[in-house]
């Protein structure tokens, strides 16, 4: 932008200076002409008196020392044909002089002069000089560099004034800009420093109310799911008593253990909400111990409601740049799924196998298939929240993958998960 200014500014100065500067110069040529035909004439009308009354060689003598004093040729040409002073042809605007009409004439060496004097008993005396053209260009060449010089003194000053001019509009612009990349990348107590123009001024004050408005609604909102995820410590409460009473020791020792994973998925929920500190340096989890333990949970459900499960790890470990408890949330999302909107005794399938840089993470069944827009966070026909496949798909994105919705050969769904691999 700013040099962008700088060039209209340049280009709008050089178009001013050519409208002013080249009629200018035009007229100081044209100046410089005129007062050299002037000084010029001036000179052949005071041969007039003596060309008019005295005897030739008065009038001989009076031209030669004029033509040595103005450096001009000087000629005047008797009614007989005699020619005194400078030797000159009679050129036609010397025949025209002869009959009574004095003018001035354009030649190859420059302007013509010629006079003519009446009132000689022997007819009409013609007094001829020539303006050289160094004469009439005189000084102009020196004045034409003057106004070069100033037509290019003015634009550089246009520009200096352009380019101040400009920097107190890019600044404030670039600190705007620098301070809306801060804010998108999380850093909340950015703030800019109004400056510049009025309305860059405004422009700044409303990014600061938008960043401090940014801040308060997602205090608000980490409030609000910690306060909800505290709540939560209650009814787990009550479920872990329930789970110590059951009657089956191994019973209770699975629930109990669900219950204990389940809260410290709270817990750490609760954490993150308060205090989201930035990470340093990426996160990785094993993603071949991570799947084989999801699934062994799961196992125990699955069996209860007659689904196979068929499940295919590559080697381990498999590192994944996402933390192991996100990579845990996606995979139950996925699972929960295939639970909630499969019937009994529909089987499934996890895969999991690694793709170049990346690790692929499939989750399949032999279900009705799923909608391609219920990976929108909210969107669920089914009934339910709507938040698992986009967890799943805001997992994948945090490690540099994607999250693609299919469906299987045979009928049935299938959720890939591309993961980054360590």
């Amino acid at each position: 932008m700013r040099a962008r200014l700088a060039l209209l500014v340049a280009a709008v100065s050089v178009l001013i200076v050519i409208a002013f500067l080249v009629p200018l110069a035009l007229l100081l040529r044209t100046a410089a002409e005129d007062r050299a035909t002037v000084r010029a004439t001036a000179d052949a009308q005071s041969l007039v008196p003596v060309v008019g009354t005295a005897d030739p060689e008065t009038v001989r003598l009076t031209v030669e020392q004029l033509a040595a004093e103005s450096a001009r040729p000087v000629s005047v040409f008797l009614p007989d044909g005699t020619v005194l002073g400078s030797d000159a042809p009679r050129t036609p605007a010397v025949e025209l002089a002869g009959r009574g009409q004095s003018l001035t004439a354009e030649t190859a060496d420059g302007r013509e002069v010629v006079i003519a004097v009446q009132g000689r008993a022997d007819g009409t005396t013609v007094i001829r000089t020539v303006v050289p053209r160094a004469e009439m260009t005189a000084g102009v060449g020196r004045a034409w560099s003057v106004l070069a010089l100033l037509g290019t003194l003015l634009v550089l000053i246009a520009l200096a004034v352009a380019d101040r001019l400009a920097r107190t509009l890019v600044r404030p612009i670039g600190e705007l800009s620098e301070v809306s990349h801060r804010l998108a990348n999380a850093e909340l107590d950015a703030r800019v420093r109004p400056s510049g123009p009025a309305e860059l001024r405004e422009v700044g004050g409303a990014l600061n109310h938008l960043a401090g408005r940014i801040q308060e609604l997602l205090v608000q909102e980490r409030e609000q799911v910690a306060d909800l995820s505290h709540r939560l410590r209650t009814p787990l409460t009550a479920l872990r008593l329930e789970a110590e009473s059951l009657r089956d020791p191994q019973d209770a020792t699975r629930v109990i253990g669900a219950v204990d994973g389940l809260e410290r998925a709270v817990t750490g929920l609760i954490r993150q909400a308060r205090w989201r500190a930035p990470t340093d340096g990426a996160v990785v989890a094993d993603a071949a111990a991570t799947v084989a333990d999801r699934v062994t949970f799961w196992s125990v459900l699955a069996e209860e409601t007659g689904r196979a499960v068929d499940l295919d790890l590559v080697p381990g470990p498999v590192p994944v740049v996402v933390a192991a408890d996100e990579l845990a949330a996606a995979l139950d999302a996925l699972l929960g799924n295939v639970f909630a909107h499969t019937p009994d005794g529909t089987p499934f399938a996890v895969r999991l196998r690694t793709v170049g840089d990346q690790v692929v993470l499939t989750v399949a069944d032999e279900g009705p298939g799923i909608a391609a827009d219920s990976v929108l966070r909210g969107a669920s026909r089914a009934g339910s929240t709507g938040l698992g496949l986009d967890i799943a798909r805001r997992a994948a994105q945090a490690s540099g993958g994607r999250l693609v919705l299919g469906e299987r050969p045979g009928g049935g769904a299938e959720v890939t998960l591309w993961l980054g691999q360590a």
